[in-house]
């Protein structure tokens, strides 16, 4: 199966959420509207929604409540990414200049603000209490995530653990809502709901894992960012702290000092030392085991296309290079 025929099997779902999309962000404030239409209409692999909709179709969950639900996950998606861009300072988000670079961080904010609202009013108009508990914890869950990455900027002696804590709240979280809220939505039992959204967090640290792998193996025009983004911010990825703790000491002593100082002088000498000591190698293989531990999961769920797209998008997830 080709990456493009995740989609395909739920090409219509997919266009009806981008006009909810389209039709949510309507605002009577102008400067709302163009910084909304400008972030989700750039594009992006959208494997939040995604996710929705394969998971409620794989359990036989159709029509507009499952495409509403996929909106409402991107929504705030789309929140998050307004405000990361803003505290990471970042200047390029999937290719282009982000909202913050263009309008500044102050409206980026605000209209972050706005969407994380509207994703809220869209629940209350889906009607599911045990959908908006598993929404509103997780969006908990997603903010501590993203406080604790920030309380480790520049802090050479996070260890492994810490790091699998930052990314399962910053981005495997909302990974396992928005399959755990749709097998819920489609009324799952108990095992099903469990399988899925255990699959969700097992993907969702998989993809995160991959994506710190590609700041020191992609270049800026493939990812859509900034190569080497995460240690200029003084970041404390897998491949930095394995480093560390596995590298030679001048390997470990070289990575202490450019996470501790933060910018990208040594980029190159990092590049080689993460991949000289295997950590480039260790983050790869732990991220297919993740994504394999992801599609053990599925077997609970009933044999369709739909339960082979998410296998097979668990694969591209490990093998993409961007």
């Amino acid at each position: 199966m080709q990456p493009q025929a995740f989609y395909q099997v739920v090409a219509d779902d997919f266009a009806a959420v981008d006009g909810i999309i389209r039709n949510q962000l309507t605002s009577r404030v102008p400067l709302v509207e163009k910084i909304g239409d400008y972030i989700t209409s750039a594009g992006g692999k959208r494997l939040r929604p995604l996710l929705v909709l394969l998971s409620g179709n794989a359990l036989g969950l159709k029509g507009e409540q499952l495409r509403l639900l996929a909106a409402i996950i991107e929504f705030l998606h789309t929140s998050t990414l307004l405000h990361d861009d803003v505290v990471d300072m970042s200047g390029m988000r999937r290719g282009r200049s982000t909202a913050n670079a263009l309008w500044g961080n102050a409206p980026s904010v605000l209209v972050g603000d706005f969407l994380y609202a509207r994703s809220f009013e869209m629940m209350v108009s889906l009607g599911s209490m045990p959908v908006m508990r598993i929404i509103s914890q997780a969006t908990r869950v997603i903010a501590e995530g993203e406080v604790l990455q920030l309380s480790k900027v520049r802090d050479a002696s996070t260890t492994e653990a810490i790091y699998m804590d930052v990314i399962r709240g910053k981005t495997a979280m909302l990974f396992e809502a928005s399959t755990h809220s749709a097998a819920t939505l489609a009324g799952a039992s108990a095992e099903q709901c469990e399988a899925l959204r255990t699959f969700g967090d097992h993907l969702g640290v998989a993809f995160q894992l991959v994506d710190d792998l590609l700041d020191y193996q992609g270049d800026a025009e493939t990812l859509g960012k900034n190569v080497g983004d995460d240690l200029a911010e003084g970041k404390p990825t897998l491949p930095l702290i394995y480093t560390m703790r596995e590298g030679t000491a001048d390997q470990a002593a070289l990575v202490r000092r450019a996470i501790q100082k933060g910018g990208i002088e040594d980029l190159e000498h990092i590049r080689k030392a993460v991949e000289d000591c295997g950590a480039l190698d260790y983050t790869a293989r732990l991220a297919r085991e993740y994504a394999e531990r992801a599609i053990a999961c599925l077997e609970l769920i009933p044999a369709n296309r739909y339960r082979d797209a998410l296998v097979e998008l668990s694969r591209f997830a490990v093998a993409r290079t961007y």
